[in-house]
């Protein structure tokens, strides 16, 4: 678990590549409940003018905050964490699925023992995730 005072504006965390396929997004619509079509449905994305299959914001949302859960070793450690939904990842039907590339850099450290963490989430090179941000507490 990495602590407060390892930490410094403009640390980058670890890279984090994630993999969306098809059977995840089975898998979140059965949790979740969100069964909407165009997760699901490739006809009907296509006819909502979407470019195919798309993951749940949501998910994506989720997955990303992995590398913030992953660095500060405690996912109870994150006490704010937000995002804009920008792009849709299309999830093609195939083995390989969607790659989404996860960045992310602490911009502040403030004094309550707690950093700011801002994630950027891209797929094909686009930003899908605007605004993402994490509110980190770590022991001293």
């Amino acid at each position: 678990m990495i602590r407060i005072s390892e930490v410094s504006v403009g640390d980058e965390l670890p890279p984090l590549t994630l993999r969306i396929t098809r059977a995840d997004l089975v898998r979140y619509a059965g949790a979740s409940g969100d069964f909407n079509p165009i997760h699901w449905n490739e006809r009907f994305a296509r006819e909502v003018g979407l470019p195919g299959v798309i993951a749940h914001g949501m998910l994506t949302m989720g997955m990303a905050a992995r590398i913030v859960t992953e660095w500060a070793g405690d996912p109870g450690a994150v006490v704010q964490y937000g995002v804009r939904f920008g792009r849709p990842v299309p999830v093609p039907d195939d083995d390989k699925g969607a790659l989404v590339e996860v960045t992310a850099k602490v911009t502040k450290v403030l004094d309550d023992g707690t950093v700011k963490v801002n994630v950027t989430a891209a797929f094909e090179g686009k930003s899908v995730l605007g605004g993402a941000s994490a509110l980190v507490r770590l022991p001293a």
